[in-house]
C-alpha cells in the first residue's frame, strides 16, 4: 500500500511540474496576431528543438510502447530505422514544397499543385479525419489506460481511466493550441527517454545482461515468411508506410509546419531522425527482455516488466512520462484533426468569417467524445501495433497515392484522382476484411501501385482540365 502512495505521489508529482513548467514557457513565447494561426501552427514561430521533441513523443505513445514491445522480437526495429528515412523524405521533398506553396495544412498541397483541385483536398481530409476519429484517437486512449491499469491496477475500468486521458488531452489542445502542445512534448520526451533508459538498464540487469534462452527467431533482423515482418517486405510497403505516416500526414508534419523558416523544420527533423536510431532500447528490447522473464504474455509486456523492475517511486515517474507520451499523440491528433475541418472544409465551405480557433475547439471535443465511444472496440486486439498499421492501409496507401500523382505526374487530372483514391480505398478494405492473400504490407503496396496507376491512367482518359487555381 505504501509503494503505491509513494508511485501515485511521484506520478501526480512530476505530471503537475510538467504542465506548470509548460504553462511557464507558453506565456513567454511570442504569439500571433491571428489567433487561428497561433492555434494550429504555434504562430509559425517553433524552434527546432521544440520540432524534435514533438516529433518524437507525438510518435512514441503507448500504442508504439506497448505495441511494439508486445511483439517481443528484434524485427520491430525496422519500423524505427524505417522512420529515419520517412523523416527525411519529409525534411528533403516535402518540407520545401509545403514552404514554397504556404501550406497551414498538408492537403493544401493538393490545391496548389493541381487546377480544380480543392475538391481532391477536402476528400483527402476527410479520409485523414475519418482515420483519426476511428483508428488513431480511441487506440492512443485505449493503449494508454490498459498500460496504467496493468502499472497501478486501479479499481477503475478502462474506459474510465482513458475519459481521465481524454479530458486531460483536451485541456492542452483546446487551451493552449499547438504551441502548449510542442513544449509539453519536449519536456516529457526528456522524461521519457531518461525514464524508458532506466526501464531497459534495470531490465538488463535483472537478466544479468544474459539473453540465453531466448529463441533466435525473436532475436533476428531477417524477418521469415511467416513472421510479423517477412524481410520482403521491407522492399516493399514498409518504406511507403513510413512515408505516408512521416511526410504526408498532417498529425506529424503539423509541426514542420510551424517552424518560422525551412531550415529551421528541417533542423528539428534531423534531429529526430538521429534520436530514432535510440528508441528501439526503449520500444524493443524491453519485450525481448520480459519474454526470458515471462514468456510470450503480448501487450502484457512492458505493463508488467516496469512493475517489477522499477522501484515504487521510480515507476511512478514512469507512469508520468507515459502520461506524457499518451496526451501527446491524442492531443496532436485533436488539434491535426481542428485544423483540417476547419481550414480545409468548414472556412471554404461553410462560413468564411468563422472564428477559426473557435471552430477549431468544438471539433476537438466532437472528436474526444467519438473517440472515447470507440474505445471499447479494441479490448479484443490481438496485437495493438499490428493491428494498428494494418488499419491504417484504408487510407494510407490511397492517400499517398493522391500526393505522389499531385507531385510528380504532369497533366494529372484532380476528379481522376479523386475516383483512384475510392477505388483505393475500397480495394484495400477487400484486402483487409474479405481476401488476405499476402502480408498486410504487401498487400499496402499493392494498393499504392494500383491506386497511382488507375489515377494516371484516368487522368490520361480524362486529360487535364483548364487551369483555374494557382500551381
Amino acid at each position: 500500500m505504501q509503494t503505491n502512495v509513494v508511485q501515485l505521489a511521484v506520478f501526480l508529482g512530476l505530471t503537475l511540474l510538467v504542465a506548470l513548467a509548460t504553462w511557464w514557457r507558453y506565456r513567454k513565447e511570442a504569439h500571433s496576431a491571428d489567433s487561428a494561426q497561433d492555434f494550429f501552427l504555434a504562430g509559425k514561430h517553433l524552434s527546432w528543438p521544440f520540432i524534435a521533441g514533438s516529433l518524437l513523443l507525438t510518435n512514441i505513445s503507448a500504442e508504439q510502447i506497448v505495441g511494439m514491445n508486445g511483439a517481443q522480437n528484434m524485427l520491430q526495429v525496422w519500423w524505427e530505422f524505417g522512420a529515419a528515412a520517412g523523416l527525411l523524405v519529409l525534411a528533403k521533398v516535402l518540407v520545401p514544397m509545403y514552404y514554397k506553396y504556404d501550406c497551414t495544412t498538408t492537403t493544401e498541397l493538393l490545391e496548389k499543385r493541381l487546377p480544380n483541385g480543392a475538391s481532391l483536398r477536402r476528400t483527402v481530409s476527410v479520409l485523414f479525419l475519418l482515420g483519426y476519429m476511428f483508428i488513431l484517437l480511441p487506440m492512443v486512449l485505449y493503449t494508454g489506460a490498459r498500460f496504467m491499469k496493468s502499472l497501478f491496477q486501479p479499481e477503475l475500468p478502462i474506459l474510465a481511466i482513458a475519459v481521465l486521458f481524454a479530458l486531460a488531452g483536451l485541456a492542452y489542445a483546446a487551451l493552449g493550441g499547438l504551441r502548449a502542445i510542442a513544449i509539453s512534448d519536449t519536456y516529457m520526451g526528456v522524461v521519457l527517454l531518461v525514464m524508458g533508459g532506466l526501464v531497459t538498464w534495470f531490465a538488463l540487469d535483472r537478466i544479468g545482461w544474459d539473453f540465453s534462452g531466448i529463441p533466435a527467431e525473436r532475436l533476428t533482423l531477417w524477418g521469415a515468411p511467416d513472421s510479423d515482418i517477412p524481410w520482403s517486405t521491407l522492399l516493399t510497403g514498409m518504406v511507403f508506410a513510413h512515408i505516408f505516416y512521416w511526410g504526408t500526414n498532417m498529425l506529424i508534419a503539423q509541426r514542420a509546419l510551424a517552424a518560422r523558416d525551412i531550415r529551421e523544420a528541417q533542423k528539428g527533423i534531423y534531429a529526430a531522425a538521429l534520436l530514432k536510431f535510440l528508441t528501439p532500447l526503449i520500444v524493443i528490447l524491453p519485450g525481448i527482455i520480459a519474454f526470458k522473464l515471462y514468456g510470450d504474455i503480448d501487450d502484457n509486456a512492458y505493463g508488467r516488466l516496469v512493475g517489477d523492475v522499477l522501484p515504487g517511486w521510480l515507476s511512478g515517474a514512469f507512469a508520468a512520462a507515459i502520461t506524457g507520451a499518451v496526451l501527446s499523440s491524442y492531443n496532436a491528433g485533436l488539434n491535426s484533426a481542428a485544423a483540417l475541418y476547419t481550414v480545409d472544409i468548414h472556412l471554404p465551405m461553410v462560413n468564411p468569417r468563422a472564428d477559426g480557433k473557435r471552430v477549431g475547439q468544438v471539433v476537438q471535443v466532437v472528436f474526444m467524445l467519438a473517440s472515447l465511444a470507440l474505445v471499447p472496440l479494441y479490448e479484443n486486439a490481438k496485437s495493438i501495433i499490428g493491428t494498428l498499421q494494418q488499419l491504417n492501409g484504408l487510407y494510407s496507401m490511397p492517400v499517398l497515392a493522391s500526393f505522389f500523382v499531385a507531385i510528380f505526374v504532369r497533366g494529372a487530372n484532380a476528379k481522376a484522382i479523386r475516383i483512384a483514391l475510392v477505388f483505393g480505398v475500397a480495394l484495400y478494405a477487400v484486402f483487409t476484411f474479405a481476401w488476405t492473400p499476402l502480408h498486410y504490407l504487401h498487400l499496402m503496396f499493392i494498393t499504392l501501385v494500383a491506386t497511382v496507376l488507375v489515377a494516371v491512367g484516368l487522368s490520361r482518359v480524362m486529360g487535364a482540365p483548364a487551369a483555374t487555381e494557382t500551381a
